[in-house]
């Protein structure tokens, strides 16, 4: 395999693996900073032999050990007490051969929960807290984290450094919250999730239009999550929306990667099984009685795509009703986007091109791909293809994720074919 295929490898694999190793990292140093320069440093190291050596059989376990090792290394400089190191060597080194599997799996609870809830700790803002997190537990850049935000790249590494200084700082403990502060803790909790599942689920940048890996961790927490905090509605809010979403994967991608709207998808192809456990999280949260939060109406308005046998017997009306809701408990320029687009399905694209066009001084919109995409397709419906191809090549300069730049280009092709003109600039 050529240097550059491998350091490819290296790159999915640490995605994949990243969290899990910092949040062990973590417990073992008790700090978060340290835990992830540490990760990077068996990171580094992985760069270098791996071209010369191969992949590992279990790279994941590879980078743990590694890691590992060189935190006994810190702890043994920083002349912490001879009983507590020779503990943590005699975890890594009572076999010859080291134990790969318990290399991975965490013997003490859950350390990528624990991970979440220190890094969701009250002393951050929650602007830190959320930026913090998606780069330690989700993997994801500082770019990537900073078109989740719609902000300047700039900013979120500024969060990061001062979050994990104050983390530092401040000596925050590396587990669960008491049950008292627990419910205080879950709002921050859940936003990281719900982004990290939203990465996951269309990514921002690269090559790949989903990372189910990352949607599956993402909804993996939502459920233990759940259990520990059973009387939370928007809790069971959350997992039933990403219950519901990570049904659709199978129809979401053609065999060749590009993506499929959900308009266009194989309904037969989404996960029944799924489906059902979001329809009970919805009717678990319900149950408790309680005012419908923003995830709870986002799993309602999922919940109306998946009880639809095909795409035209949609509820629209009710969809768009339901988006008028989240507006008023969660409102933003992307909610009142995605109105829009219920608008025209329901009441005509005219409709929605309205909506669209007062968001076109949005400043947080300014760089955001899916606006112009939006007001295209409208644009489309309504037989405007010379400005539809416009909006398209517009939102395919502003998109990072090739898959979706490649879609865009496509559509606004199809656009100018109509109108006699010449393939777009890519």
């Amino acid at each position: 395999m050529k240097e550059s295929a491998v350091h490819r490898t290296i790159d999915g694999i640490w995605r994949i693996e990243s969290a899990r190793i910092i949040a062990g990292l973590a417990r073992m140093v008790r700090d978060v900073g340290l835990a992830e320069d540490l990760a990077q440093d068996a990171l580094i190291i992985a760069l270098e032999r791996w071209p010369e050596t191969g992949i590992p059989d279990n790279p994941g376990a590879w980078l743990m050990i590694t890691a590992k090792r060189r935190a006994i290394d810190h702890l043994r400089r920083n002349k912490l007490r001879d009983r507590k190191y020779e503990e943590l060597g005699w975890e890594i080194d009572r076999q010859h051969e080291p134990d790969w599997d318990a290399a991975i799996n965490d013997p003490v609870g859950d350390d990528l929960l624990r991970l979440i809830f220190t890094t969701c700790h009250p002393v951050l803002s929650a602007e830190a807290r959320v930026a913090l997190t998606l780069r330690l537990l989700g993997g994801l850049t500082t770019e990537e984290i900073a078109s989740a935000f719609l902000v300047p790249e700039a900013t979120v590494a500024q969060r990061i450094v001062r979050a994990k200084r104050t983390l530092a700082a401040t000596h925050v403990p590396f587990e669960l919250p008491p049950k008292a502060e627990l419910t205080a803790r879950v709002s921050s909790v859940l936003e990281v999730i719900y982004l990290m599942f939203n990465e996951g689920y269309a990514a921002s940048s690269g090559g790949s239009w989903i990372r189910p890996m990352l949607c599956d961790e993402a909804l993996r927490l939502g459920r233990v999550l759940a259990e520990i905090t059973p009387h939370e509605p928007e809790v069971h809010g959350l997992v039933a929306l990403m219950e519901i979403q990570s049904s659709r994967f199978r129809a979401r991608v053609s065999q060749s990667g590009e993506p499929i709207l959900l308009m266009d998808q194989n309904r037969a192809l989404w996960d029944h099984l799924l489906i059902r456990r979001g329809l009970a999280a919805i009717e678990r949260a319900e149950r408790l009685g309680r005012a419908f939060g923003p995830y709870l109406i986002q799993a309602l308005i999922a919940a109306c795509h998946a009880r639809a046998r095909t795409s035209s017997e949609t509820d629209w009306v009710r969809i768009s009703a339901l988006y008028d809701a989240l507006s008023q408990v969660a409102p933003s320029p992307v909610v009142d986007l995605n109105h829009a687009v219920a608008l025209s399905m329901a009441f005509g694209p005219e409709v929605g091109l309205e909506v669209v066009d007062a968001l076109q001084q949005e400043p947080s919109l300014k760089n955001y791909h899916l606006l112009p995409s939006v007001r295209g397709d409208f644009l489309v419906k309504l037989g405007r293809k010379q400005e539809a191809c416009e909006e398209f090549k517009r939102a395919a300069a502003l998109a990072r994720n090739e898959k979706e730049r490649e879609l865009l280009l496509s559509r606004a092709s199809e656009c100018a074919a109509s109108c006699g003109e010449t393939k777009p600039n890519n």
